[in-house]
Order: structure tokens, then sequence, then C-alpha cells
């Protein structure tokens, strides 16, 4: 339903507003009206109270395309760090908007035509990076930013982005405190929903989820697990369920429904997507869809809070941090692809971000790298559109840019602390959880593909990708095969480059 009066028209909106409450009061909005007509009354009241300055009143995530009838301008704007998609492209004198870039390259205005540029690049990270997407002419709208658009002349703007300003002058226990009194303030809007009565929670074996479990008011835990013990996280999250004393619920993933559920999910992401744990995270969110119709995950914590050994990490003076994640050298990818342009630097995404950060600490200049690129690019692109195609709505509390608000102040030796990653949110965490859970080990989220991509029994749909007909358009078979022999030779490793190209190649063949 589209929302009109006399100045705004909202065309397009995904959103969880988490502050709804006090907005409808101030924006004197009736508690009584269905959750679509509100949040469309939201967006709408604020736009008009506050123009493009409402994002500062919003708390959760938004993606929002609204025409202004008295500028006659269309204004389209992401939440500041990117839990919600959008996507657009200009055909035709029109300005195409999207959180699904399938409905973008459906239109028959858009001549799909594929984009080299990011191939290249994402050889080398493992997801689609930065602004360009796939898709020649087609583009993301990066987190903090917003596009307007009159029929003739288009721009982008940043509103926002992650700053990180270091406050010296607190203890430990008093930036523990602060997180809990955070936590508290946005998981309190999350209880008071009532018109979402009942929710359940993604939970692994980390402090991240654990925490969120322990204070939300989800009634049930789910998690999947697997065969192989050793990337099995189930046995930790039903000890936490346990501790917590809520229910659990494990769905065990089987090799064969994995590699068949690989061509669903990339095709409903839209793009290629390198991340394996995508395909194990859709099929939990299938699962859990019998049950519940909203989950909360605990992202965003690692890279406000610095949950990565890559963060830990010293670098070079004279490198440059090209995010947490990057499966192949440059010289990796040349060999490996038939038309290597050397125009194309793997450092381009990262430039003028990294220009900007210098004088931060070191964590500091990593971590704004990582929000702004690697948990946009990878995290919320996988949850975003994994969770939407299930049909269940993901909420995300501690991606709250007021929990950002309090991260940003932390200092790095708070952050890490007493051989711990994210101490201080550790810290905090152990006031609803035993220490053994809130200062366990950061396990991950492994999927045993790099086992599964050796075995014959389920691996022929990959080999007929790697050494298909499309395969010999983008890439010297030689040098692929010699890739896949040293993969099954034992150097198991190698499974992340694999698999990368094996999603591009089943994108492709799904798109062109």
């Amino acid at each position: 339903m589209t929302i009109i009066d006399d100045t705004v028209q909202i065309r397009y909106l995904s959103a969880y507003i988490r502050n709804w409450r006090d907005l409808c009061d101030e924006l004197d909005i009736p508690l009584t009206l269905s959750r679509e007509e509100r949040e469309q009354e939201i967006i709408r009241k604020a736009y008009a109270k506050w123009q493009l300055q409402m994002t500062q009143h919003l708390y959760g995530m938004f993606a929002v395309v609204l025409w202004d009838e008295t500028l006659q301008k269309l204004f389209c704007i992401r939440d500041q760090v990117g839990q919600k998609q959008m996507f657009y492209a200009v055909a035709d004198g029109e300005m195409l908007c999207s959180g699904d870039i399938n409905e973008i390259v459906a239109d028959t205005r858009i001549q799909k035509k594929l984009n080299k540029r990011m191939l290249q690049q994402y050889l080398f990270y493992g997801y689609p990076i930065g602004e360009e997407t796939f898709y020649e002419g087609v583009f993301k709208l990066m987190p903090g930013h917003y596009a307007e658009w009159d029929g003739k002349q288009f721009s982008v703007h940043r509103y926002w982005k992650p700053e990180f300003e270091p406050d010296n002058s607190k203890t430990s226990e008093e930036w523990a405190e602060k997180i809990q009194n955070t936590v508290e303030e946005i998981l309190g809007e999350e209880r008071n929903d009532t018109a979402i009565p009942y929710k359940e929670s993604f939970l692994s074996g980390g402090v991240d989820s654990s925490y969120l479990f322990a204070v939300s008011d989800a009634q049930c835990a789910n998690t999947v697990g697997y065969a192989e013990s050793g990337f099995d996280e189930s046995a930790l999250a039903r000890h936490t369920a346990e501790v917590l004393g809520k229910q659990f619920s494990m769905k065990q993933i089987t090799p064969e429904e994995y590699f068949d559920r690989i061509p669903t999910v990339i095709d409903k992401i839209g793009q290629p997507l390198g991340d394996a744990s995508a395909v194990a995270f859709s099929l939990g969110c299938q699962a859990v869809s019998k049950k519940a119709k909203v989950v909360y995950s605990g992202e965003g914590i690692d890279e406000f809070f610095g949950g990565y050994n890559a963060h830990k990490r010293v670098l070079d003076k004279d490198w440059t941090y090209l995010t947490c994640s990057h499966i192949m050298s440059a010289e990796v990818v040349r060999s490996l692809m038939l038309d290597f342009d050397d125009k194309v630097k793997f450092t381009d995404p990262v430039d003028s971000l990294w220009r900007e950060v210098q004088g931060k600490d070191e964590l500091a200049k990593k971590l704004t790298i990582d929000i702004s690129l690697w948990l946009e690019g990878d995290i919320y692109l996988n949850t975003d559109r994994t969770s939407t195609a299930c049909g269940i709505e993901l909420h995300t509390p501690f991606s709250d840019l007021r929990l950002f608000n309090v991260a940003r102040r932390i200092p790095a030796t708070e952050k890490f602390a007493d051989g711990h990653n994210k101490y201080v949110f550790r810290k905090a965490s152990a006031s609803v959880l035993p220490d053994e859970i809130a200062f366990r080990q950061k396990v991950g989220f492994p999927v045993p593909v790099r086992k599964w991509l050796a075995d014959e029994r389920f691996n022929q749909s990959v080999v007929d990708k790697l050494f298909g007909e499309t395969s010999k358009h983008f890439f010297r078979q030689d040098e692929l095969k010699k890739l896949w022999q040293s993969y099954l030779n034992g150097e198991e490793l190698l499974w992340g480059r694999i698999y990368a190209i094996y999603v591009f190649l089943l994108w492709y063949d799904l798109k062109f």
C-alpha cells in the first residue's frame, strides 16, 4: 500500500523502526494503525518534519524510496550501516530502486550485461564489494547514503559515516555498564512491540548471539548442526539455552541438502556471494519459518567492537587494510582470469575510505573499513536477502545505531584486553551470562563445505560448473584444473577459492 498526501509519496519501504512508539507520540500518529500503515506514516511525517535529517531520528533498519511532490524529486535512502539492501539504475528517464536487485534487472529497459570489473574484485574479496554490482549500469546505494533524482539530474550523498573517537576517561566497568544500559533500552523497545507477540532467536556458540538470546523476549533458540563434529556448534548453543532455561531447536544439515540449496540462495541474493555460511543460514531460516515470523540475530558486534583476528594483526605501515575477508591474491586472480584488467585495482573500493581514516588508531581504521564495506557487502547481503526469501523478518538489535554510538567511544585497549577480543562487550554480557559463555573464544559459523567439496558423492554439480562451457569464457582451464587438483590433493584451505568460482558460474548460468 502507498500512502499519498499532497506532498509525499512512499514508493518503496522495507523497514523495522524500533523506536516507533516514541516517533508515533512525537509525530502524532495513532497507535491503532496496522504496522504497515504505521511505518509508512512514520516515514512520511518524519520527512515532512525533518526532511532528510529524519535519519537521525530513526532507530532500526530501513530502505526507503519517497517522492517529494513539492520539490519534484525522488529520494532513495538506506540506513546507516546497511541492514537493508538498496539498488538503483536509471533507465529511460526513470530511476529504478529496489532492495532486490533481481527486480531491477527484470525490467525490460535494463540491458543485462556482466560487469567484469566486479568479477575481478569478487574473486579477490569473496563478496560484491562497494557501489558497483555484477550488472553494468546497476549500482548499490551504500549505507549511510541517499540518492536524489529530479528526472534529469542524479546525485548520491553520504549523510552518515562510522567515526571512532575514543574516550579514555571511563573504566572498563563503566563502559560495560553503558553497554548494558544501551542493550536494555534497545531490547526494551523490542519487548514492548506487542504487535509481534512471539519471537525466536538464532544462537551459535558465541557470546554475541548468547547475550542477545539472554536479554531478549525470544522464547526458543535455533541453530544448525552437522554430522561432522569439528564444525558443529550446536552442543555449545544447546548448553547456553539450557543455562538460560529456554527452549532449543537444532536443524542438522546434510551435504545433499546443502548443495541442493545453493542455487536457490544465489538466485534470491541476486549476486554471487562466496560466503558458504549463507546457504547454512538459509536452511536455518527455512526451518525456523515454520514456527516464527520474527527472529533475532546478533550481527554487528564483531564490526563495532573488534571481534575478528584480523582486527588484532599489526599492519605494515605501507599496507592498506582490505577488509577482514579476501580469498585470493592478485597474482592468483591474474593467473585464473582470461580477461584480467590491470586497470582494476583491488584497493579501488577501499582507497577513499582508507585516506579518510588516516590519523585514527589502527583498530578504528579497520573497523571503519569493515563496517562500511564488509558488514554490508557480505553479512547483511546474506542475512537480509535469505531471511526475506524464507518469509521471516530478521531483527538485528545489536546493529542499532545507539550501540554503535557507545562502541565508537570505547578505546582499543578496552576492546582487546586480558587475551580477549571485544573484551568490554564480553564483560557487559557477563551480567546475564556465566563467564564460561561470556568469555568463550570465538568459534565463528563454520560449514563443512571445505570437506564436502572433495567428496565425489556430493561435488558433481561443482565439477560440472568448474569445467563446463561457461567456465571456458572466463577462466584459464589449465590453471583451474591445477587449483582443483591441489585442493583434492589435500590443500584444504583452497576450498574458498573453489567455492567462490563455482558460485559465480552458477549465478551466471542462472541469470544469463
